[in-house]
């Protein structure tokens, strides 16, 4: 769960914290996380008056007093174990980097908290841009298919505004999902389930008025949070605590409110000025682990390194007509080398391994691989026996991925150098299918790799 608890200070004991009792008699979260924590007297008071006092067995994280208001993490110590709490710095507030292990898994779940930069203006929508590219420094460097979420008061007021854009932007692999998908405005009334700020129309005790009218609190995650497997995000579980969808621009208190009592309804009027936010993950212990597959593709791969993307990994079994028992989204790193779980695959049985790529013709592996004490690797670049029909192409010293499948046809023909010249002529930029070699430019070089392969007459090999 995140939470703004409204500049929480200990003056408030007597004032705010029967309300927040009051919300936590009812909901007992395993990790909870607060915006707007004002010093560690705040924290322990938290901890004492309101948590502990409806539920025992939480404790605090370790609190870091940085510039303005703070983050502050609170979990359940029979859940999970603390490990760290890492503040990454912007020109306002930190953004703090909190990590836990699961007790029973030992996996470990890296949470961010944030509070951008508040305000409607151009200058606000750049400062809170600014400060997400601090936290997509730190994500983008974290090993690929890592456990994150980033949660808190983003104050961001549209699906367009550059900074939740930089959040979603898949270029890297630090990206984060929202599984909510919400496309627009998020002030208009059609998304109203989802307003979180404000609780209250009139003003008292600090915070934003106005009514519910705001997506500001969210929760987001890695790709490997959100598929299957490991710590996994549960579909339909994603709450805004306490709204029905029928209080735009009202208090969350006007009767009735259809979601929660009355008595609950006051309770987070009178709190804060936002409402909390949750979300319930699943921890899984059965997988088998690709611990190691290296493969590189033509045209991102120079000779020596290879610039990072994402690849699907399937498994599939060794007999026809080969279904899909399992697959994976990873990053592959400048070696060309990513790793995946897969949850539905057994040791000791045999699996074709699967590469798909944005444009690259589907490889298969020369045969069937079993897993071995829920580990196994595999190296495509060591031969051009690694791939069924020996379909890879030598690049140095190194077998590539064959590139130019642009439509995903499992042909490199015509139809994908018209893609490439098409926009090569319209000067096509970015994140694409038809830059074949990773530049974000759509260009000549481009147009020599599809049409290269296409008169080799390239082609995806598969078992019979």
């Amino acid at each position: 769960m995140t939470y703004n608890v409204l500049n929480l200070v200990l003056t408030d004991t007597t004032v705010r914290n029967p309300y927040f009792r009051t919300i936590f008699s009812n909901i007992q979260p395993d990790i909870l996380i607060c915006q707007e924590m004002t010093s560690q007297t705040g924290v322990n008071g938290f901890l004492v008056r309101v948590l502990n006092k409806v539920s025992s067995g939480y404790a605090a994280g370790t609190f870091i007093n940085g510039f303005d208001s703070d983050n502050a993490l609170y979990y359940k110590t029979n859940v999970f174990t603390f490990l760290s709490n890492t503040p990454l710095q912007t020109a306002l507030r930190d953004i703090n980097e909190f990590r836990l292990r699961h007790n029973v898994t030992g996996d470990t779940i890296i949470i961010y908290s944030v509070h951008l930069k508040a305000g409607d203006s151009s200058a606000d929508s750049i400062q809170r841009a600014a400060e997400i590219d601090s936290l997509r420094k730190r994500t983008n460097s974290l090993p690929p298919n890592s456990n994150f979420i980033v949660v808190g008061d983003f104050n961001i007021y549209n699906s367009n505004e550059l900074a939740f854009q930089k959040l979603l932007n898949q270029s890297q692999s630090g990206y984060f999902i929202d599984p909510l998908n919400l496309i627009g405005n998020w002030s208009l009334g059609t998304f109203a389930p989802y307003h979180t700020q404000s609780t209250r129309i009139r003003n008292f005790g600090g915070g934003a008025t106005g009514g519910l009218d705001d997506r500001f609190d969210m929760i987001l995650m890695s790709n490997s949070v959100l598929t299957s497997g490991g710590i996994t995000f549960n579909p339909g579980s994603y709450v805004t605590y306490g709204n029905d969808g029928n209080h735009y621009n009202d208090s969350i208190n006007q009767p009735p409110n259809t979601v929660v009592s009355q008595q609950i309804a006051d309770a987070l009027h009178y709190a804060s000025d936002h409402l909390p936010v949750y979300a319930t993950f699943s921890f899984d212990l059965d997988y088998v682990e690709l611990t190691s597959v290296t493969a590189l593709i033509e045209g991102f791969y120079n000779g020596s390194t290879m610039k990072s993307d994402t690849v699907v990994i399937e498994l599939r079994n060794s007999f026809a007509p080969y279904p899909l028992v399992d697959q994976a989204k990873v990053f592959l790193n400048s070696s060309g080398q990513g790793s995946a779980k897969f949850y539905n695959a057994e040791n000791g049985l045999p699996y074709y391994i699967v590469l798909k790529h944005r444009n690259a013709i589907e490889t298969w592996s020369a045969t069937p691989q079993t897993f071995t004490a829920n580990t196994l690797s595999y190296d495509f670049t060591t031969g051009s026996d690694k791939a069924y029909g020996n379909n890879l192409k030598l690049v140095g010293t190194k077998w590539c991925i064959y590139g130019g499948d642009v439509n995903q046809d499992g042909f490199v023909e015509t139809a994908d150098v018209n893609l490439v010249f098409t926009d090569n002529v319209n000067g096509t930029t970015g994140y694409n299918s038809t830059d074949l070699n990773g530049d974000m430019f759509t260009e000549i070089e481009d147009l020599n790799i599809v049409f290269r392969n296409n008169v080799l007459g390239v082609h995806k090999l598969t078992p019979p």
